[in-house]
């Protein structure tokens, strides 16, 4: 059985990852009303891996006989200036929830939860991949700029995405 200090953790996590997924629907949102289709479509692909994260949690939590606490969600910001602050948002966003995993990661190993341990190596290394992707794209914003032919490049780019 799963401690309750674990369990606590986990739904705070829970409720992360859904801000998550609702962050990047909002900015999704934004970038279509924006008739910036290609960005559109990447952040909605990440809202839906950002819900994926939120289910896995839940199950391994039922799974570890622990009870799911569905907390509320703060509503995120609805307008975005532009592609470049849209991306440093999602980088820094990124390195907010890698270090919520890392925190989780610390109280399993205090608790000696070796399963938990085991589990949550998946979501670091998804972590590091999540940062090098939102590094990746808010580097090409910056070195071609995000107005004009520029924007409408890596909006083509980026719609590929979940192809």
């Amino acid at each position: 059985m799963i401690s309750k200090k674990l369990v606590d953790a986990i739904n705070a996590q829970i409720q992360a990852e859904f801000y998550s997924a609702y962050l990047y629907l909002s900015m999704s949102a934004d970038c279509e009303g924006k008739n910036l289709k290609g960005f559109a479509t990447w952040l909605k692909v990440q809202y839906q891996e950002e819900t994926g994260h939120a289910m896995k949690f839940m199950a391994y939590l039922q799974e570890r006989g622990g009870a799911v606490e569905l907390r509320t969600i703060d509503a995120p910001p609805a307008c975005f200036k532009s592609p470049l602050e849209i991306f440093e948002q999602v980088l820094a966003h990124e390195k907010h929830v890698t270090a919520l995993i890392n925190s989780l990661y610390e109280q399993a190993a205090d608790a000696k939860d070796y399963a938990m341990q085991i589990f949550l190596q998946w979501f670091i290394s998804e972590q590091i991949e999540e940062e090098a992707s939102a590094s990746a794209i808010l580097e090409k914003i910056k070195m071609l700029g995000d107005k004009g032919s520029a924007v409408m490049y890596l909006d083509k780019e980026l719609g590929k995405r979940g192809e």
